[in-house]
């Protein structure tokens, strides 16, 4: 599994060592360095699918005041994007993996944005909490109930005009996926392809 190192990414309490390092990567023309470690997702780089969804999808306006959901946050690097762009929104980091959220608070803190960042384990998210955006580079490693079961607990947490942008390799399931989200009442839009990936725009 690219990206993972001992433990999967989705283990609540990573075993391997942390080894520190430093993962850098632009986007619209803005340079990050964010900090990260083993037991994390992409530790090594900025994954190449979350790449395509932050160069493809719609990046929020600075108007837009969210709240925002970056749902399985790594090490933030869509968080920190997002909480760059969107100067007055608060963006929600979610994610399983203990060191993943605390590595993102870092990286939010590196930012200067620590304030307008709230990292959570899934279940510490406030009920009746809805959503403007949903931006996610799901686990397709949990499989395909597990994904489904994801999409079926966030989605619907998107508010009425909310939107979601999700990427998804197209030889992990791309496509079936998308009709899935279609069977399940959703509108979604095959907005960019890139690279393999799939980039939808999923509302209501």
């Amino acid at each position: 599994m690219p990206g993972v190192t001992g433990d999967h990414y989705f283990t609540a309490e990573p075993a391997v060592p942390a080894r520190p390092r430093e993962v850098e990567f632009t986007v619209a023309g803005r340079a990050y360095t964010l900090a990260s470690a083993g037991g994390v997702f992409s530790a090594d780089r900025l994954d190449p699918g979350t790449a395509v969804l932050l160069r493809k999808a719609e990046l929020p306006a600075p108007e837009v005041a969210g709240p925002l959901l970056d749902l399985g946050c790594g090490f933030g690097p869509i968080t920190c994007v997002l909480a760059d762009r969107a100067p007055r929104a608060a963006v929600w980091a979610v994610d399983v993996n203990k060191r993943a959220r605390e590595l993102t608070a870092a990286n939010a803190a590196r930012l200067g944005a620590a304030d307008r960042v709230r990292v959570a384990a899934p279940d510490e998210v406030p009920d009746g909490l809805t959503f403007a955006q949903l931006w996610s580079n799901p686990p397709i490693h949990v499989g395909k109930e597990g994904l489904h079961e994801l999409l079926r607990r966030w989605l619907p947490r998107l508010a009425p005009d909310g939107v979601a942008w999700l990427v998804i390799a197209r030889h992990l399931g791309g496509d079936s996926l998308h009709r899935w989200l279609v069977e399940q009442g959703w509108q979604v839009e095959r907005h960019a392809s890139q690279k393999g990936f799939r980039v939808l725009r999923v509302t209501r």
